[in-house]
C-alpha cells in the first residue's frame, strides 16, 4: 500500500520559500509515497511547479463558526487516510487540524501539538531561525538531510521586460501592515541613482500594491523599471539569476533572490530579527539599523559598502 503523506504549509511567501529545503527532503525520504500539500491558494502553482507533490489541497480557513466547513474539511481528513502529517506550519491553526482526526485514527504527526507522535519538543524553538528549526524538527522525525532550498525548478522567461545590460534589483516593499521593516523611498531612489551611475539597469520588485512606492522612486530617480505587480514568483527567480546584485527590506521576493546565488543585500531594523528570518542563500549580507534601532534612520553609505561587499564575495 502506497504511503500516504500530508505536508502543511501556510503563511507568506518567505515561509513557503524557507520550507524549500524540508519539502526537498520530504520527498526525498519518503520516495514513492503519495504527498499531498495544505497551502493557501497564492501558492499553488508554485507547489505544483516544484514536482515535489503528487496533489495539491487548498486550505479554505474556514472560520470558527463556519460548521459546515469544517465538517467537509475534517472528513476529507480522516477519509485520505494519511499516514504520516508534517505540520511546517506548526500554529494554533494547524494544532486544530490534528484535533480533526479521532483519537484512534490519528496518523503519525511531525509538529509540536500536544499528543503527536514526533513532537519538536525544543524550548528553545523559537529562538531557532526558521530553517535551522524544520530541519531539527524533521530530524526527530527521521529525516536526517535537509540540504539548502534548490531553486533551478523556478524559472520564466523576461524577454517582456525587454531589459538589457547589468541588472540591479531592488525591493522596497513588504507586507502593507508591516511598513516599519521598509527602508525610505527617498533613500531607495539615491541608491538607484548610484546603481545606474554605475551603468545598471534597476528594477523595483513587488505586488500591486507598491504601485504609487514605486512610482515615487521612479519621480526621484528617472530611468528605473517599475514592475510592481507585473511578476510572477518564476520571473522573479529568473530576474534574480540575471541581476549582478539585489537590494532589498526583510519581505518574501529576498527570500527567492537569496536562493538563486544573487549577491544580495537585506535591510533590518527594530522590527525583525535576522537572527530569525533572514534569507538565506550563499551571497547574502546583512545590513541592520544601530542596535535595536529603526530602518528608517539606516545611513544610505552603509547600504552602499554593503552592495560593494556582496558584490566581492560574487
Amino acid at each position: 500500500m502506497t504511503p500516504r503523506i500530508l505536508v502543511i504549509k501556510l503563511g507568506a511567501l518567505g515561509d513557503f520559500i524557507q520550507a524549500c529545503g524540508p519539502f526537498m527532503a520530504i520527498r526525498r525520504y519518503h520516495g514513492s509515497a503519495h504527498i499531498t500539500l495544505l497551502t493557501t491558494p497564492r501558492f499553488t502553482k508554485l507547489a505544483r511547479k516544484s514536482g515535489w507533490f503528487d496533489e495539491i489541497w487548498i486550505d479554505e480557513r474556514p472560520s470558527w463558526y463556519q460548521l459546515r466547513g469544517w465538517l467537509t474539511f475534517r472528513r476529507r481528513l480522516i477519509e485520505e487516510d494519511f499516514t504520516r502529517v508534517y505540520d511546517l506550519q506548526t500554529s494554533d491553526r494547524s494544532g486544530w487540524y490534528f484535533r480533526q482526526f479521532p483519537r484512534r485514527q490519528r496518523p503519525e504527526w511531525s509538529g509540536i501539538v500536544r499528543g503527536c507522535s514526533h513532537p519538536h519538543d525544543n524550548s528553545q524553538r523559537d529562538s531557532m531561525h526558521t530553517i535551522d528549526r524544520q530541519a531539527q524538527q524533521l530530524q526527530v522525525a527521521g529525516i536526517r538531510e535537509v540540504d539548502a532550498a534548490c531553486l533551478d525548478w523556478l524559472d520564466e522567461d523576461i524577454g517582456e521586460f525587454r531589459l538589457s545590460g547589468k541588472i540591479a534589483l531592488l525591493v522596497p516593499g513588504g507586507a502593507s501592515g508591516r511598513k516599519e521593516k521598509r527602508w525610505p523611498p527617498n533613500l531607495y531612489a539615491g541608491l538607484a541613482q548610484q546603481l545606474m551611475r554605475c551603468g545598471a539597469q534597476v528594477c523595483l520588485i513587488g505586488d500591486n500594491s507598491e504601485k504609487d512606492l514605486q512610482h515615487s522612486i521612479a519621480r526621484d530617480a528617472p530611468g528605473v523599471v517599475e514592475l510592481a505587480g507585473r511578476t510572477s514568483f518564476a520571473q522573479i527567480a529568473r530576474l534574480a539569476r540575471c541581476s549582478y546584485v539585489a537590494v532589498g527590506n526583510d519581505t518574501g521576493p529576498m527570500h527567492i533572490v537569496a536562493s538563486c546565488g544573487t549577491p544580495t543585500v537585506v535591510l533590518f531594523g527594530a522590527a525583525s530579527d535576522p537572527a530569525l528570518c533572514v534569507p538565506r542563500g550563499p551571497k547574502v549580507v546583512i545590513v541592520e539599523a544601530a542596535p535595536h534601532g529603526q530602518i528608517r534612520n539606516l545611513p544610505g553609505i552603509s547600504v552602499w559598502e554593503a552592495v560593494k561587499a556582496a558584490r566581492a564575495i560574487a
